[in-house]
């Protein structure tokens, strides 16, 4: 099955469209009959993703750390398809790459640019080559897009690899760039 791993907020944000894009997320990916991977949290945008994914009827796994059950503002999601509890931030984000086959941020903080990052990163060096975007809900993501055109002109990213990463505020023709079918699905 092609699941998408969704990196997100575990907080809603201060606007409610960042919610809304997360819903609309969640219920696009389980439309195509896809799954969906995320951090295990019932609130915030991760929340959100994972409760509109179920309610149209999608498989959604969460992994969460196990110290990370006990934060209250990342309380694991306990109506998940499967929850994996994993005993670190480390081990999280290796479960989560091996479950999925594409990646997409929305806006979050710290913890999504990590996330993110390393997926990132992963690619650039040739551990995988899953494709990865950033859902760019109220251009949240423009000061990133500008910073990754600005490190291919100053030597540090290579075009290639700044190239596989998508930033597109339409849901659609940013899901259409993840689909397996999509010519940048290696």
């Amino acid at each position: 099955m092609h699941r998408v791993c969704v990196f997100a907020g575990s907080r809603p944000g201060s606007r409610p469209a960042y919610t809304a894009a997360a819903a609309a997320l969640g219920k696009a990916v389980a439309e195509r009959g896809w799954g969906l991977v995320y951090g295990g949290s019932r609130v915030g945008l991760m929340g959100a993703v994972a409760d509109s994914a179920l309610a149209a009827g999608g498989e959604v796994l969460g992994v969460i750390p196990q110290a990370g059950r006990r934060l209250s503002r990342e309380q694991a999601h306990l109506g998940l398809t499967q929850l994996y509890v994993v005993a670190s931030m480390h081990e999280r984000k290796a479960k989560m790459h091996e479950l999925a086959s594409a990646f997409v941020a929305l806006p979050g903080g710290f913890g999504t640019m990590d996330e993110v990052f390393e997926a990132i990163t992963w690619m650039q060096i040739g551990i995988h080559a899953k494709p990865i975007a950033f859902l760019d809900v109220l251009e949240y993501w423009q000061p990133l897009a500008r910073w990754i055109d600005r490190s291919v002109a100053d030597g540090f990213v290579d075009a290639e690899s700044a190239g596989k990463v998508c930033v597109d505020a339409d849901l659609t023709r940013l899901l259409d760039a993840l689909s397996p079918a999509s010519p940048r699905v290696a």
